[in-house]
């Protein structure tokens, strides 16, 4: 059975308001081999740190599938510090870079391209938000609010839905809204979605580079506080087999020139260019996507690239008060919930404005 976190912390809370004598606690997070968060924490002095104050660290890239037994030094580089939210105080959560020790980018290093990138062509201006979808399993992998034996009633009365027997979950979600505020990640809104323990968050708009740090920080604080309810966090498109919507990770994207008046031009030509390259942006949107790109559930068909005003069914989708306005932004339907922040914005800006 599931531990609450009300328990928890109430249990521990004597612990949590000791003296830390002048230090804090730095939790250094960063993505591992398969997509996922790792963490470990280290005593620092307290100050306010900015990420280029921080030291560098190392851990075991062995036990991560990062780096071989015989050369297993992976390197921590600081890149970003967020507020820490679960020991509070003036705690941080320090977001780093893996880096080998040759002085290269670690090859699960996707942040270092694709922050080049976004400082080559910064004068676009470039804003995104992602919309994070996941669904919330007990231990056993089954969804939380599932029959045991079958299926659930068909979608329809989960999305945004209120009261018992359509959402599931939601003190999770609700901890997690706040912990995301309290860190300073730029969330943006939280609704459940159209199966039952699938839940979405947004995040942004932010700009360039800090829309990845941002999303993995919610993700890592997503997983985090899951763990204290004895929940388990998937970010599969298709968790459970079933005639369902398969969970993605939609882009929204905007520069300078698409926000000004007459901005649809803009708009136009950058959906002209990602339609040149949907194998590459495909190839990197997320694994397992073929089982959400059916041309079936508001959703495009994964070999070919459509776009429309106000469409959900397309690769890409112009919201309608953008096409009324003649400017604004652009969604991205096609990265599935497990594809990396760092890559789904770093192809968007190479394919608009070219390599570095």
């Amino acid at each position: 059975m599931a531990t609450s976190l009300v328990s928890q912390s109430g249990t521990l809370q004597k612990y949590f308001s000791l003296d830390q004598k002048g230090s804090i606690i730095a939790e250094y997070i960063w993505i591992d081999s398969d997509g996922g968060t790792r963490s470990k924490s280290r005593t620092l002095p307290e100050k306010e740190y900015k990420p280029e104050e921080l030291p560098t660290w190392n851990f075991d890239g062995s036990s991560t599938s990062q780096a071989p037994g015989d050369n297993s030094d992976v390197y921590l580089k600081p890149v970003a510090v967020f507020a820490d939210p679960i020991r509070l105080g003036k705690n941080i959560l320090v977001l780093a870079e893996c880096w080998d020790a040759d002085g290269t980018p670690n090859k699960y290093n996707y942040r270092h391209e694709t922050a080049k990138l976004m400082e080559a062509h910064a004068a676009h201006e470039p804003w995104f938000g992602l919309e994070q979808e996941y669904t919330l399993l007990d231990l056993n992998d089954r969804p939380f609010g599932w029959p045991q034996n079958g299926f659930p009633a068909p979608q329809g009365p989960y999305y945004c839905g209120v009261g018992a027997g359509k959402v599931v979950q939601r003190d999770i979600v609700e901890a997690h809204y706040r912990a995301c505020l309290y860190a300073g990640i730029k969330i943006s809104g939280t609704n459940a979605e159209v199966m039952p323990a699938q839940w979405e968050f947004q995040v942004g708009p932010c700009v360039g580079i800090e829309m990845g740090d941002h999303l993995w920080m919610a993700r890592f604080l997503l997983h985090r506080i899951a763990e204290d309810f004895g929940v388990k966090v998937s970010v599969h498109p298709k968790p459970i087999p079933g005639d369902w919507n398969g969970a993605g990770l939609h882009s929204n994207f905007s520069t300078k020139e698409m926000r000004e008046d007459g901005g649809m031009k803009a708009i136009e030509a950058a959906i002209a260019k990602l339609s040149t390259r949907h194998k590459e942006h495909i190839a990197v949107y997320g694994e397992d996507n073929e089982k959400r790109l059916t041309g079936r559930h508001e959703t495009g068909a994964i070999d070919q690239f459509s776009y429309g005003v106000a469409n959900r069914g397309a690769s890409i989708r112009i919201p309608r008060e953008c096409a009324a306005k003649g400017s604004g932004y652009f969604e991205d339907r096609r990265p599935a919930s497990n594809a990396d922040p760092y890559q789904i914005t770093g192809i968007i800006m190479e394919t608009c404005f070219g390599p570095v």
